[in-house]
């Protein structure tokens, strides 16, 4: 069982997500996330997805769009810190991202469809990680993290955005 980060594996910043992450097996936790994720959206018309629930926030599929990226940006280094590469990993701008991103003129169940691909591969890697590799540590951003530290980001993640997608886009 993959058990819950030390507070010294990651930047305090991700302390809210990891918090977001229920006791027990975290692999488990990925595979009902996935199932809670698509049930949550599916159903929702395009038209509905492509409007912001308030000024200067993006709209649900914008929101689900940065909800693969972040994921595919997790796993990177989760791989790149679990096989020992010690090589300092940069950030990434989110409010960069989203505007060209072009996630409102996809149909949302693309879009979902892409997320589940991506957690399918998130998963695929997360079953492949030895328990050395998961104690491994990198930089990220300016900052130490373990690989196993991102794996819980990953999954606090999605969390914290299906809470978001909940109760301000589908309320």
């Amino acid at each position: 069982m993959l058990t819950r980060p030390k507070s010294d594996e990651y930047f305090e910043y991700y302390g809210t997500y990891i918090s977001l992450v229920p006791d027990g097996d975290l692999r488990d936790h990925l595979r009902t996330q996935l199932s809670e994720t698509i049930a949550a959206l599916s159903g929702v018309a395009d038209a509905k997805a492509e409007k912001a629930y308030g000024a200067g926030k993006w709209t649900l599929k914008e929101a689900v769009l940065h909800m693969c990226d972040a994921e595919r940006v997790f796993s990177y280094r989760m791989l790149r810190i679990a096989r020992g590469d010690a090589t300092p990993l940069p950030g990434f701008d989110q409010d960069n991202w989203v505007p060209h991103s072009c996630a409102n003129e996809r149909a949302l169940t693309n879009l979902v469809a892409e997320f589940a691909a991506i957690r399918a591969s998130t998963l695929a890697l997360v079953d492949s990680i030895t328990p050395e590799g998961w104690l491994r540590t990198g930089n990220a951003s300016g900052h130490t993290i373990s690989a196993r530290a991102l794996a819980y980001i990953a999954a606090g993640h999605e969390r914290h955005h299906l809470k978001i997608t909940r109760e301000r886009y589908l309320a």
